[in-house]
C-alpha cells in the first residue's frame, strides 16, 4: 500500500465545532418527523374526548352520538383495553389510559375516537354525553393541602446538623415564602404517535418520545403482550424539554390499541390546545423558609418546606420534588439545614419532567434567601453569594444537605472571571447612581451562580447501550439509546466515534433510535445524553478496534503496540493502509466488525430513606450577569445586557454547547418572566395556546448577549472526553434576570426592602411590587 499523508486531521472529531447533523435539512424542511412518515392506505386517525369538569364521579357516559358521527370507525374506552389500564411511569397504577369511575382534572382523556380523518375524529369527540356527579376540587398545592388531599408520593427530608440550635443562635433570622410558577414545554412539534399493526402480537410505533423503552413497556402493558412484541422508533423530535419523557405513553398506547383492534394503521396528533390541557407541565412550588445568618451575611441555618402542585397522579413528581431539595443549596454551604418536600395531589393535569427536573425551583429558593439577607443587611447580593460559596476539601464547607462532598468546585473562579469581564462593579455603581435621580425608568443588575448535579437520582437509569457496525466498504453505522430532540446528541456521539476510528464525520451514518437495536434504554434526560450514550458508543468502538489491532498485528507479523489508528488510515509497523481498504481486508479475514457497547455511571449511590449518598457523579457550574430596565408606571421591562460564563468541561462540540447555553438561558428567562399558567375557578387551564401563553420572542432576548464557555475547564471525572453536561445547568442562568428585576423594583424604596417578586415576574407583578414598595406596604 502507498503511504498516506499522516499529518492530516480528521473532519468532525470530538472537541471540534461542527454543525448539527440535521441543521440544513431542518432549515430546508427536509428533516423527517413522525408526522412526515408516509401513511399507508387505510390509515385511521384518533382524537381524545376529554372531561369538561375538574373533579367528578362518572355516573354514565353515552357515546352513541360520537359513534354515529360522519367518518367514525370506532370509539375506544377502558373496556377495549386487553391488558392493564394504566400508563404510570413509576408503576403506582394511578394514571389510567381512560378512567372508569372518576374524573380528576378538567381535560382528562375519557375515550378516543378513531375515524377516517383527523378532522372527523376531532369533531366527533365533542359529541359525548357524560353524566357527572361533580365533586369539590382543589387546584393549587396550598389549598389542596389545607383540604386534606393526600400527597401523590412519599415526601423527602434532607437534614444535616442541628437546625433548631443553628436558628436560635444566629444573630439574624427571618422567614419568608416564595411562589415559583410552572411552565409549559411549548415544543415546536406536539405529541404524536403512529402505530402500524403487525402479525401475531406485533406492533410498530413511531412517535416523538424521549423515552422509547418506557413507551414500549407501556404499550405492552396496555395491550397485554410482552415487550418484545412492541417496537418503538424515534428518528428525531421537534423539541422535548422533558415534556415527552413520560407524557407520550398515553398517545402511544391509544394509537397501538386502535391499530391492533382494527388491524389498520392509526395516528394520533392532538392540536395545540388539547396538547397543552391534557399533558403535564413544570411543577409550580410554594416554598417557605426560616433562615438564620450572621452580620457578614453568612448563612447559619436553613429550614425550608417545598410544596408542589403535582396534579392528579404521581407521574414523576417524586423524583422532581426530590431534585428540588437536591438543588435548594445551589452553590452555597448551609452549616445546619433541613429541607422537606410536600408533593401535593391536586385536581389538575399531572405535572411532569421539565428541563432541570425540579432543580430550577430549588435554585430560585436559594437565590431568594441570598437576596433576603442582602436587603436585610444593606449589602450587594453578590457579596453575600461569595460569602456563602462552597469551599475547598478540608475547610469544613464542602458537605451538601444530602451528605455528598463537593469535590470539583470551580464556582469561585467562574464568578470572579465573569464579574471582571462583565464589568459588574462599575456598572452596578453607575446603576445605583442613575436610580438615585428618581426617574420613571429604573435599572437593575445581578450576577447569579449555578451549581448543578449531573446523574439520574434513580441510580438504575444511569446506563446506556450503543450498537456500531462497520460495513466492508468502510462506512460506519451508529445507533444508540439516546434520542435527538434538537440538542445535537447524535452529532456529538458521532464525533466520538469519528475520533475513535480516526475517520471523517461524513463516513458515519446516524440512524433512528429504536428498541429493536438497543434495548432497555434510559430516557434522554437529566443532561446525561452525551455522558451515557457517548461512553457506550466509545465502548463499542474500542471492542472493534481491539479486534482490528489484533488482526493487523497477526497479518503483518508485528507487535500490537506497532499498530495505530491515524487520520483515515491504519499504521501497521512501517506500513500505512487506508481505512476502507483495511476494513475490506479485515472482512475478508472474517474479523467481526460489529459491537454492542455499554456504559454505567460509576461512584454514584443514593439511600433515599436516610437522605444520604452520592446521587451525582459531578457538578456543572456557570454564572450569568444580567442588566434590566423597568418602567415604573407600567411594569414593562427589557433585558439590556446579559453576560454568561459556563462550564461544560472539555466541550465535545463548542458551537453546539454554546447554542445550548443560549437557548437554556432564554427558556429559563421566559419561565421566570412571561410564561404564566392560569386556571379559572372551574379548573380550566385558560393559557392553553400560543395566543394566551407568552414564550419569549426574538425581541425579548438581551439587547447585548455575550456567551462564553470556560475553555480552561476539564472534568476531573472520567466522563466522555472529559466533557460536562450542558442540557439543564444553563437553564438556571435565567435567574439573573429575575434578580436584576428585583433590584430595579427595590430602588423605588431605596433598597431597604426585598421586593419578594413572585414568578413569573410579569409586568403586572413588577408594577404591583413597585406600587407596594412605594406605599410601604
Amino acid at each position: 500500500m502507498k503511504d498516506l499523508n499522516t499529518t492530516a486531521e480528521i473532519k468532525g472529531a470530538a472537541h471540534q465545532d461542527l454543525k448539527h447533523d440535521s441543521a440544513i435539512k431542518q432549515v430546508q424542511g427536509r428533516a423527517d418527523y413522525t408526522d412526515d412518515i408516509a401513511e399507508p392506505a387505510g390509515t385511521l386517525h384518533a382524537y381524545l374526548g376529554v372531561s369538561t369538569v375538574a373533579h367528578a364521579n362518572i355516573r354514565g357516559m353515552d357515546l352513541s352520538r360520537v359513534r354515529a358521527a360522519p367518518g367514525v370507525v370506532d370509539v375506544l374506552t377502558a373496556d377495549d383495553i386487553p391488558g392493564v389500564n394504566d400508563v404510570s411511569p413509576t408503576g403506582k397504577h394511578d394514571e389510567p389510559v381512560f378512567p372508569t369511575e372518576k374524573v380528576e382534572f378538567h381535560g382528562q382523556p375519557l375515550f378516543a375516537v378513531i375515524a377516517e380523518s383527523r378532522d372527523a375524529a376531532r369533531r366527533a369527540a365533542e359529541l359525548a354525553d357524560v353524566d357527572y356527579e361533580v365533586l369539590p376540587h382543589a387546584l393549587d398545592a396550598i389549598s389542596a393541602r389545607d383540604a386534606g388531599m393526600p400527597m401523590v408520593t412519599d415526601p423527602l427530608k434532607l437534614e444535616r446538623g442541628d437546625v433548631a440550635a443553628g436558628l436560635a443562635e444566629a444573630p439574624h433570622r427571618l422567614q419568608g415564602r416564595v411562589t415559583v410558577g410552572g411552565q409549559d414545554h411549548m415544543y415546536l412539534e406536539g405529541h404524536i404517535a403512529f402505530a402500524l399493526p403487525g402479525e401475531d402480537d406485533d406492533v410498530v410505533v413511531h412517535c416523538s418520545t424521549q423515552h422509547p423503552s418506557e413507551a414500549q413497556h407501556m404499550v405492552s402493558h396496555v395491550l397485554g403482550v410482552p415487550s418484545n412484541a412492541v417496537v418503538v422508533n424515534v428518528r428525531r423530535m421537534g423539541g422535548g424539554f422533558g415534556g415527552k419523557e413520560s407524557q407520550m405513553n398515553l398517545f402511544c398506547a391509544v394509537a397501538a390499541l386502535g391499530a391492533k383492534k382494527l388491524n389498520r394503521p392509526v395516528k394520533i396528533r392532538p392540536d395545540r390546545d388539547q396538547d397543552m390541557t391534557a399533558t403535564g407541565k413544570r411543577h409550580d412550588f410554594v416554598i417557605d423558609y426560616d433562615l438564620g445568618f450572621d452580620g457578614e451575611g453568612r448563612i447559619q441555618a436553613v429550614d425550608s418546606q417545598f410544596a408542589a402542585r403535582c396534579g392528579y397522579s404521581s407521574d414523576l413528581s417524586g423524583p422532581v420534588t426530590d431534585r428540588a431539595l437536591f438543588h435548594a443549596d445551589n452553590a452555597y454551604f448551609y452549616p445546619h439545614v433541613r429541607l422537606t418536600s410536600c408533593p401535593q395531589k391536586t385536581n389538575t393535569v399531572s405535572n411532569t419532567a421539565f428541563r432541570g427536573f425540579g432543580g430550577p425551583q430549588g435554585v430560585v429558593a436559594a437565590e431568594r434567601m441570598i437576596e433576603e439577607i442582602a436587603y436585610a443587611l444593606g449589602k450587594d447580593p453578590l457579596e453575600v453569594r461569595k460569602a456563602n460559596f462552597y469551599g475547598e476539601i478540608g475547610d469544613g464547607r464542602t458537605l451538601t444537605p444530602y451528605h455528598q462532598e463537593v469535590e470539583d468546585n470551580v464556582i469561585g473562579r467562574i464568578v470572579e472571571e465573569l464579574e471582571e469581564s462583565a464589568d459588574y462593579q462599575a456598572r452596578r455603581a453607575e446603576i445605583i447612581a442613575e436610580n438615585a435621580k428618581g426617574g420613571i425608568i429604573r435599572r437593575g443588575i445581578a450576577l447569579t451562580p449555578v451549581k448543578f448535579g449531573i446523574s439520574f437520582t434513580a441510580t438504575w437509569y444511569n446506563q446506556a447501550g450503543a450498537l456500531i457496525h462497520i460495513y466492508n466498504d468502510g462506512s460506519i453505522h451508529l445507533n444508540h439509546g439516546g434520542t435527538e430532540m434538537g440538542q445535537g446528541l447524535n452529532t456529538k456521539v458521532a464525533q466520538v466515534v469519528a475520533e475513535a476510528f480516526q475517520v471523517d464525520f461524513d463516513r458515519i451514518k446516524i440512524t433512528k433510535t429504536t428498541t429493536e437495536k438497543v434495548p432497555n434504554t434510559s430516557a434522554t434526560a437529566a443532561s446525561s445524553g452525551s455522558d451515557l450514550n457517548g461512553m457506550a458508543a466509545l465502548d463499542a468502538c474500542e471492542q472493534i478496534k481491539t479486534r482490528l489491532i489484533k488482526f493487523a498485528a497477526e497479518s503483518r507479523g508485528v507487535a500490537e503496540s506497532a499498530v495505530s489508528f491515524g487520520p483515515s488510515h491504519i499504521r501497521i509497523g512501517e506500513e500505512v493502509v487506508e481505512f476502507a481498504a483495511f476494513i475490506r481486508e479485515a472482512y475478508m479475514a472474517r474479523v467481526h466488525l460489529s459491537a454492542a457497547g455499554f456504559y454505567k455511571t460509576p461512584k454514584i449511590h443514593w439511600d433515599r430513606a436516610a437522605g444520604k449518598g452520592r446521587p451525582f457523579y459531578y457538578y456543572a457550574y456557570g454564572a450569568s450577569c444580567s442588566e434590566v430596565a423597568i418602567d415604573t408606571l407600567t411594569g414593562e421591562y427589557r433585558v439590556e445586557r446579559t453576560d454568561i460564563l459556563h462550564d461544560v468541561g472539555r466541550s465535545l462540540n463548542p458551537v453546539l454547547d454554546k447554542g445550548q447555553v443560549e437557548g437554556a438561558f432564554i427558556q429559563g428567562m421566559g419561565w421566570l418572566t412571561t410564561e404564566e399558567l392560569w386556571w379559572d375557578d372551574a379548573g380550566r387551564l385558560r393559557t392553553h395556546a400560543p395566543s394566551t401563553y407568552k414564550i419569549p420572542l426574538a425581541s425579548d432576548r438581551p439587547r447585548s448577549f455575550n456567551v462564553k464557555l470556560a475553555d480552561w475547564s476539564e472534568n476531573r471525572e472520567m466522563t466522555i472526553k472529559r466533557s460536562k453536561a450542558v442540557g439543564e445547568p444553563p437553564f438556571m442562568l435565567g435567574i439573573s434576570v429575575l434578580e436584576a428585576l428585583s433590584m430595579a423594583v427595590a430602588s423605588v424604596a431605596d433598597y431597604r426592602e426585598c421586593p419578594r417578586l413572585e414568578t413569573p415576574a410579569t409586568p403586572e407583578r413588577v408594577l404591583m411590587a413597585v406600587e407596594r414598595l412605594k406605599a410601604g406596604v
